[in-house]
């Protein structure tokens, strides 16, 4: 054999090699095989989703597998309820499987008329007194599949809040979904028939082998990764994907509180010089698990990781884009409740061309973010949003938390007072905690007046107290400065 020939053909040999064990690793940590021959459509926001949606369903012939976290009896969510009904009664078998817990403001009888056009209903693990806990498990994922041939997956419920109210100036919600067709189809209806069966008889087998297998509709490769309770088959692979993205690693998550190994994955890829940027609320519907998101800043940051808060309404996408071919897109966010309690459901694209798509749908939430950075004296400064003042304000300062809880509290205060923009979830909740402490104040006050001014006494002496320690500690302070400032006797 010649050598040189022997040398050539060794690193082709690895890499071919190499590939087939990323491969192995990827399907092994998300339990998921890679699917190739299928075609991607992104959407964005509960607009293009919902469009997309009602044109697949008017156009179904066979069969509606609908899952969701929270379908709302709205205005959305009639429109949804009329057409599933129409097509229903037109003989389409239609089944529709929601959330007990995401669902809970929606009545059964509002899905009656679909019921009396023959289509069925089930809701998600609603509480049991055999259940002991299992309750908290919740079925998290968003699925639409048409007939076989057509399925959705995304991060977008069916309410009105995703489309926003332009009357009175509230944004629609940022989400991110996608249309697949293609052989992966096929394991959407899979991952909707297994949950079905969780909540009921299952669907007959008859049913599913009449659905037809999709045929290659274009050159995507994918992974449809459909976890359930005790099933951490995305948060192996997103700690591996972690540890092997060597340029960039672009996260978008609405409820953020990671792991701490996954927190250090982040780190460590950082550390190595790969671009990792986390995007994420700027004000969430859940005010309880901001605290939490902003707690986590600080490792981030300081080992490199650029985090930047939507300035927008509410932003509930989940999505990954990972150096220049891998992109996620689905249900899971990146904490435990959803890593290994819910289920949920992911589409993993190994694929060039819509990995690009999708950087440059992030790269322009950026534009519409405040980027989170570690002041001089290393405390995490407070976004553009949550303190308006901060727009122009010199790069030197910096807030404490008090701090800047006080102008969260004002802000909120503000809006409510003036009506010149509209209180996000989070400020709703402060002024309602703080509206609930007054009146309990007040009343505490009119039923035990001596009691109520024994207390606002109290307050008042240990106010004065620590106004009197704190002046006299600045007075000290500022002869000392003055004194060293004063120039040294020569002699």
């Amino acid at each position: 054999m010649n050598p040189s020939t022997a040398t050539a053909s060794e690193p082709a040999g690895s890499l071919i090699s190499a590939r087939s064990l990323a491969e192995l690793a990827f399907s092994r940590a998300a339990g998921a095989p890679l699917v190739g021959g299928n075609s991607l459509r992104l959407l964005l926001d509960g607009a293009e989703n919902y469009a997309a949606w009602h044109t697949a369903i008017r156009s179904a012939a066979h069969t509606i597998y609908f899952e969701n976290y929270i379908i709302s009896a709205d205005t959305t969510g009639r429109s949804f309820l009329d057409e599933l009904t129409r097509r229903a009664a037109a003989g389409v078998k239609v089944r529709v499987l929601l959330d007990w817990l995401g669902s809970f403001s929606t009545p059964r009888s509002f899905w009656d008329p679909l019921v009396r056009a023959g289509g069925s209903v089930r809701y998600h693990n609603p509480p049991r007194l055999s259940g002991e806990l299992s309750w908290f498990s919740r079925d998290h994922r968003k699925s639409l599949v048409v007939d076989g041939r057509i399925g959705f997956i995304s991060g977008v419920c069916v309410s009105d809040v995703w489309l926003g109210d332009a009357k009175r100036r509230i944004e629609p919600w940022r989400d991110t979904g996608l249309e697949l067709r293609g052989p992966a189809v096929t394991d959407l209806v899979r991952a909707f028939s297994e949950v079905w069966a969780q909540n009921g008889t299952a669907i007959h087998r008859e049913e599913l082998a009449a659905i037809p297998a999709p045929g290659h509709e274009g050159s995507v490769a994918l992974r449809v990764i459909a976890t359930a309770p005790s099933v951490t088959g995305l948060y192996r692979l997103d700690l591996l994907i972690a540890s092997l993205a060597q340029h960039r690693l672009w996260l978008t998550d609405a409820y953020f509180a990671g792991t701490p190994s996954y927190v250090q994955s982040l780190r460590a890829a950082a550390r190595d010089g790969v671009d990792v940027r986390l995007l994420v609320p700027g004000g969430s519907d859940l005010p309880w698990l901001r605290p939490i998101t902003t707690a986590g800043y600080r490792p981030l940051l300081e080992a490199g990781v650029r985090v930047f808060e939507w300035n927008g309404s509410m932003l509930h996408a989940k999505t990954a884009v990972a150096d220049d071919r891998w992109a996620r897109v689905g249900s899971t966010n990146l904490n435990m409740a959803s890593w290994l309690t819910n289920f949920e459901l992911d589409v993993a694209v190994d694929d060039v061309g819509f990995t690009a798509e999708m950087a440059a749908a992030y790269e322009r939430d950026l534009t519409h973010a405040t980027e989170i950075v570690l002041k001089k004296r290393r405390r995490v400064r407070l976004s553009a949003q949550d303190d308006p003042r901060e727009l122009s304000k010199p790069a030197g300062g910096s807030l404490t938390r008090a701090t800047a809880g006080a102008l969260r509290f004002s802000r909120a205060v503000s809006a409510a007072m003036s009506g010149q923009r509209v209180l996000d979830t989070g400020e709703v909740f402060t002024l309602l905690c703080a509206t609930m402490l007054a009146l309990a104040i007040a009343v505490a006050a009119v039923i035990f007046p001596r009691v109520a001014a024994g207390i606002v006494a109290t307050v008042a002496a240990l106010f004065t107290v620590f106004l009197i320690f704190r002046t006299v500690r600045a007075r000290a302070l500022g002869k000392r400065k003055r004194k060293a400032a004063q120039p040294a006797a020569i002699f």
